[in-house]
């Protein structure tokens, strides 16, 4: 009996001692999409972090026919950033408000966005790491356009949040933990609406919604995050001011954890704000309640351009907080050569004109657009490019 014991031994101990080291172990702090990291990094004691937002990227018809290539087979945008891209690489990230959808073909511009694949390959490829996609044009392609944005902005590994496939997906992914330096950032996104449209279940677009929202914010902290922006998509369109519902929500947002509030839609700048919550006086939270347009073809004043937002962020024993922000006037120029929409940061032209060889009537246009911009936020610093 007792060799039968040491012969069975003999063959299971080593048997199991092969299965130990060559057969692949589960990662049990393998992070989810949404949370790119574990959470039980070590954080770092001092520091900064620096976010770079701007505000919508349209894709009017004529910005498509501009880009498109004389056979009609491809697109190219890639000249269009190409005064910007070179200087985001400084932040550790970057995000803007992806406001079109990317449907396949047929595309179109105003009123139901769809643009190629390519354009949203194009601006991440130029800087922008981060997508917010949940907008009044979120359904333009309806249920099939939803999940092909999705789809392709996975694809193409860019990071995105604000509409789902499904709840199974929200509830993964959403808030959404950025992780950088070792700071766990929670990225929130919501929409006052799409433009009537219905969402066909089982999709998701984060609705502004404040029942919804207390849950999300709870929940931000529940997964330890170290800070809390909310990006949001309010307010009432061409408007220079913020609406009375703006500064309310943006107050509520404030007294309930948000850290930092971002606000697109409007297609113009609005103000910048400091904000308090009521149970923490000393506490600032900076409030920008519409960045503007990014780009598009809106050639109207005061929706001609818009501001990149630069956020400086604290890192100490005590915690992540707001330390500093900058705002950079981007004017969009038609035309340039190739034939396009070029974004331009303002003081940029003025620190060397010679790069952007505008004529008379252009000039006048980017001067009234930086006039008009540095009035509104005289009392901000401004990013000096």
């Amino acid at each position: 009996m007792k060799k039968q014991i040491i012969f069975g031994l003999s063959i299971v101990l080593p048997l199991a001692l092969l299965i130990y080291f060559v057969v692949p172990k589960e990662e049990s702090n393998k992070p989810n999409k949404g949370d790119n990291t574990a959470s039980g990094n070590k954080k770092r004691t001092s520091g900064t972090l620096s976010l770079f937002f701007v505000g919508d990227l349209m894709g009017h018809e004529t910005m498509l026919n501009s880009a498109k290539s004389a056979d009609g087979k491809s697109y190219n945008f890639e000249p269009w950033f190409s005064y910007l891209s070179p200087k985001l690489g400084a932040f550790d990230m970057t995000m803007l408000n992806l406001e079109v959808t990317l449907g396949g073909p047929p595309y179109s511009g105003y009123p139901m966005f769809c643009s190629p694949d390519v354009y949203a390959e194009t601006v991440h490829k130029a800087g922008f790491d981060f997508f917010i996609t949940a907008n009044n044009h979120s359904l333009d392609r309806r249920k099939k356009g939803l999940e092909r944005t999705i789809d392709q902005l996975d694809l193409m590994k860019i990071e995105h949040t604000g509409t789902f496939k499904n709840q199974m997906d929200r509830d993964n992914s959403y808030p959404y933990i950025k992780v950088i330096k070792d700071q766990r950032l929670a990225i929130l996104n919501y929409t006052y609406g799409t433009n009537g449209l219905e969402v066909e279940l089982p999709n998701i677009v984060n609705m502004i919604d404040t029942v919804q929202m207390l849950k999300d914010l709870k929940k931000a902290k529940e997964k330890n995050s170290d800070f809390t922006l909310v990006t949001i998509h309010w307010g009432n369109e061409y408007q220079r001011n913020y609406s009375p519902e703006q500064k309310k929500l943006a107050q509520w947002l404030c007294d309930h954890g948000a850290d930092a509030i971002i606000g697109m839609h409007p297609h113009v700048v609005q103000p910048m704000e400091i904000l308090h919550p009521k149970n923490n006086p000393s506490k600032a939270v900076p409030v920008a309640f519409s960045l503007g347009n990014f780009i598009s073809a809106q050639r109207d004043r005061y929706k001609s351009g818009g501001i990149g937002l630069g956020l400086t962020l604290n890192i100490s024993d005590k915690g992540l907080s707001f330390g500093s922000w900058e705002y950079l006037p981007m004017w969009v120029r038609k035309g340039g050569n190739p034939n396009g929409f070029y974004v331009i940061p303002g003081s940029d032209w003025e620190k060397n004109p010679e790069r952007y060889a505008l004529n008379a009537q252009e000039e006048s246009l980017i001067k009234e657009f930086l006039s008009d911009t540095r009035g509104l936020l005289s009392k901000f610093v401004e990013m000096k490019f």
